[in-house]
């Protein structure tokens, strides 16, 4: 069975529409072959990015830090697995599959999963809140990532029908 149609099955299975990739325009994912260890997350989990997205992930904690500023990873690479995971977790709460998709890319379709996405955080503040958008570390994000290669994958009013998620940014080299 191929990877899409692996993909298509749990969609199936998870009740996930079928139409789910046209309706958002999200890209599905690969997993990457060169994962390589970036350290833990502030939960003290190990996390990887691909190999070229860890270099860039470096550079930038590492600038931002000269700056005064402190990054924090809350999230990096996540298998297909762990975001059905997450998915049937939400379901089982209760949560509408409408509602998750807001908030929780379907697997296959995650930035997590091509191994270029972080989530991040800074110090003093709830990870994955609206409220990152007010810190300093998100001013430097805001105004620096890009100089990485980072770009933030949901703004507000983003057309992937995906809330807004300041905390969460993507490795997008230049080609």
């Amino acid at each position: 069975m191929t990877e899409s149609n692996v993909i298509a099955d749990l969609h199936r299975r998870l009740g996930i529409p079928a139409d789910y990739a046209a309706r958002t325009g999200l890209v599905q994912q690969r997993t990457p072959e060169d994962l390589v260890d970036i350290g833990v997350d502030v939960f003290d989990r190990p996390q990887r990015l691909r190999i070229d997205a860890a270099d860039a992930w470096t550079k930038l904690v590492e600038a931002a830090s000269l700056d005064g500023v402190t990054v924090q990873l809350v999230s990096g690479y996540r298998s297909l697995e762990y975001q059905v995971d997450l998915i049937r977790g939400n379901v089982e709460s209760g949560k509408s599959i409408e509602e998750i998709l807001t908030r929780i890319a379907a697997p296959g379709y995650s930035e997590h999963q091509g191994g270029c996405a972080v989530d991040v955080a800074s110090p003093g503040v709830d990870p994955l809140t609206e409220t990152f958008e007010e810190t300093q570390t998100f001013l430097w994000l805001a105004a620096s990532a890009d100089d990485y290669q980072f770009a933030l994958s949901y703004p507000r009013d983003n057309p992937y029908g995906v809330i807004y998620e300041p905390w969460h940014w993507c490795y997008r080299p230049v080609e």
